[in-house]
């Protein structure tokens, strides 16, 4: 038996373990007589690999696969249909994902960077239908650099120069951090020798200060989350040599500049004890102002959730504390692995599909670029350079190459938003659309359907995808051929609507429509329609006005049944609200209102999502009433038991303890908090919070009490 066997043992089930122990025979016998230039056996670095996958929580058939990885690379006499034959079509596509283009025959036909471009863009591919791959790739990478003490410098440098172009930002993209963290010092190591030296030599003086800092700050921990009844597994860690090494260089600072050379993990079970442990941490040491973020109630786009505050010590040395659940604290460590470390292999596909965006947004770069290397040099600098955070207006983070532009952040959204953007606002304020993104703007860009690229736009730009998507414009900017696709695009609309085209096409329903885009005819309609700038939907919403008049007429006796009725029995589906005419309606409440029982509120049909339920007062009602025809009554039931979201937004006073106290004042009301951001200038805290609640009376009740808090200047209501 071997140690992978053993440890294997006790989580994979019988055929498992069946199944396992073949391929470590066939893994042995395939590299049997290869030598790693170590000089060990080369089986240890699959075994190595596949240890690591299980260590990670991965699921059988990806550890196998991982015991495997190298077999059809690296061994002639196998092959991917041998594969399939004795360990299934799984395990075997996941082996030819990470497997180079060295058995094709079309690898002796390019040159060194075309084979190496082509080898990336198999695994981007390979990544997209299956993102274990990229965990077994990952993983066998780290295990190679933490043996490439016995390669050549030229090898140990072009190694490493690969890891950090490619590999290091790979782990960073699916959100794990360790693999990152760990792949980016070896790097460093390798690369940049003496200034490795150098920086280990500038941190060694103060480190021993630093460490008895970081042990007495999680010892005070410990005591005051014990004392409040909060269980918690605290640990510290000093911040990674690349990392510092990156901001003293990037940033130009010293290293008595950089506030997180040690930081300490507290560790929870749930998102009430995260922000529970933070009024306490907050009420024993003084926060460094502008330096809390709260990652919780904005995620970043790799999937890490945390709180992250900034404190300084008794001695005044600054140290960072991180917050997080046990969960968060997996996806911070293993990313997208961490689907199955508790999931157990059945992570909902939805969900990995949602993590999978970004790669889905790099794969589209194909369909721009001329050549291979061109593709994947164009990932490299959209997806793996240094980029920014910046947010929408409903706060969906984007981040964006460094340098970017209003107008990379539009095509990012959509390339339509990109065509038609006609200038931009950057914290509620105009900007030029060359302005240069920064961390946290929030950007809203302004379209019109008569704004169509300059190709001055393509020196503003930063991203490849939004300079591909300008000149992909001007290839398709054909006024006729677009009128002729634009057109039939219409009629075909029509038809799925059981009308043809020339029914609707009369004079009398031309003068809205026009009037509506700004338009001189309908031709113009027919060529926004082909070149995506307008949508078939909105124009057809028009023409059918007449019909939908009708309809409405006689949906209004059935209304007045339906609600007598409903009335009588009450809410079925118990979700709170009536709609008139078709009571199985879908509905959704809307985030940027927040409407609550108490409310009064309107319901506005939207494209394939049912009936968006709004208050009267939203801030969107502008915008909604340019289709007055979509609005449909709707009203509140008497036996609503839902609960439903709700944001408040406090200014107070800065002291010590305010966030315990506000939160004990939820807690008394047996309100779980949904979400906290709290902002710091001078001596006023600017705090939002997110909840449930049962209507909006009881909101107001809550607002209350915790106006009754000391300091507390102001509470009110929001809508996020």
């Amino acid at each position: 038996m071997t140690d992978l066997h053993n440890c294997c043992a006790e989580r994979f089930a019988a055929d498992e373990m069946t199944l396992l122990d073949r391929a470590i025979d066939f893994a042995k016998e395939a590299h049997a007589g290869q030598k790693r230039e170590s000089g060990e056996p080369y089986y240890t670095h699959p075994e190595a690999v596949a240890r690591m996958l299980f260590d990670m929580g991965m699921d059988s058939r990806t550890v196998i696969a991982g015991l495997l990885h190298d077999v059809v690379e690296d061994c002639p006499e196998v092959g991917l249909e041998m594969l399939r034959t004795q360990f299934g079509e799984d395990i075997a596509t996941m082996v030819d994902g990470v497997t180079k283009l060295t058995k094709t025959g079309k690898s002796e036909l390019w040159s060194k960077e075309e084979a190496q471009a082509e080898n990336l863009r198999k695994l981007f591919l390979a990544i997209a239908k299956d993102v274990r791959v990229v965990i077994i790739k990952l993983t066998d990478r780290l295990h190679n650099l933490r043996t490439l003490e016995y390669c050549t410098e030229e090898k140990q440098v072009r190694k490493a120069r690969e890891t950090l172009d490619v590999y290091a930002p790979l782990a960073h993209r699916f959100g794990m951090g360790a693999i990152k963290g760990e792949l980016e010092d070896l790097c460093f190591q390798y690369l940049w020798p003496e200034d490795y030296q150098a920086l280990k030599k500038q941190i060694e003086p103060q480190q021993r200060e630093r460490m008895l800092t970081l042990e007495s700050a999680i010892a005070t921990t410990k005591r005051h989350l014990n004392d409040a009844g909060i269980e918690a597994q605290i640990n510290g860690r000093p911040k990674h040599l690349y990392s510092v090494y990156k901001k003293t260089i990037r940033q130009n600072r010293g290293i008595d500049e950089i506030f997180d050379l040690i930081a300490v993990r507290v560790i929870v079970n749930t998102i009430n004890d995260c922000y529970a442990a933070l009024g306490i941490i907050h009420a024993i040491w003084k926060p460094v102002p502008g330096r809390f973020k709260d990652y919780i109630a904005m995620p970043k786009p790799n999937m890490y959730r945390s709180l992250h505050t900034t404190l300084f010590s008794e001695t005044g040395m600054p140290f960072e504390v991180q917050i997080r659940t046990f969960e968060m604290h997996r996806t911070a460590e293993y990313g997208i692995a961490a689907h199955w470390m508790y999931k157990e292999g059945r992570a909902n596909r939805d969900e990995l599909d949602s993590k999978l965006a970004w790669l889905r947004e790099a794969l589209e770069l194909e369909n721009y670029a001329d050549n291979t290397r061109e593709f994947v040099e164009n990932i490299r600098k959209d997806f793996f350079s240094d980029y920014v955070y910046v947010l929408t207006p409903r706060g969906q983070i984007i981040d964006l190459v460094t340098g970017s532009t209003p107008l990379d952040f539009a095509y990012r959204i959509h390339s339509n938003v990109g065509n038609h953007a006609q200038h931009a606002k950057v914290n509620g304020a105009i900007v030029r659309l060359d302005y240069k993104l920064k961390n946290n703007d929030v950007v809203e860009i302004v379209t019109s359907p008569n704004t169509n690229p300059s190709r001055d736009w393509l020196k503003i730009v930063r991203t490849q995808q939004a300079k591909a998507k300008i000149r992909q414009w001007f290839k398709k900017a054909n006024r006729d051929e677009n009128i002729q696709r634009g057109k039939e695009m219409l009629a075909e609309a029509a038809r799925r609507q059981g009308r043809q085209l020339s029914e609707l096409s009369k004079d009398e329903y031309f003068d809205d429509i026009l009037k509506r885009f700004n338009m001189s005819n309908m031709e113009d309609v027919y060529a926004a329609i082909g070149y995506g700038g307008i949508t078939t939907g909105q124009v057809l919403h028009k023409l059918m006005e007449q019909y939908r008049k009708e309809a409405k007429a006689q949906q209004a006796a059935e209304w007045l049944e339906q609600k007598a009725e409903r009335m009588q029995s009450g809410d079925q589906q118990g979700r709170g609200v009536i709609v008139r005419g078709d009571p199985n309606m879908v509905i959704r409440f809307a985030h940027c209102c927040s409407p609550l029982p108490g409310d009064k509120i309107v319901g506005y049909i939207t494209r394939g999502r049912g009936v968006s339920i709004h208050r009267e007062d939203c801030p969107n009602m502008g915008d909604l009433m340019v289709e007055p025809e979509r609005f449909i009554e709707v009203e509140w039931t008497k036996s609503a038991k839902t609960t439903y979201a709700a944001s408040i937004q406090i200014q107070a006073g800065e002291r010590a303890g305010l966030l315990l106290e506000i939160s004990q004042v939820l807690l008394n009301l047996n309100i779980s908090i949904k979400s906290m951001n709290a902002k710091t200038t001078g001596d006023v805290v600017n705090l939002q919070m997110s909840f449930d609640v049962t209507s909006a009376e009881q909101l107001e009740s809550i607002i209350k009490q915790i106006k009754k808090v000391n300091m507390v200047n102001e509470v009110y209501r929001i809508n996020v």
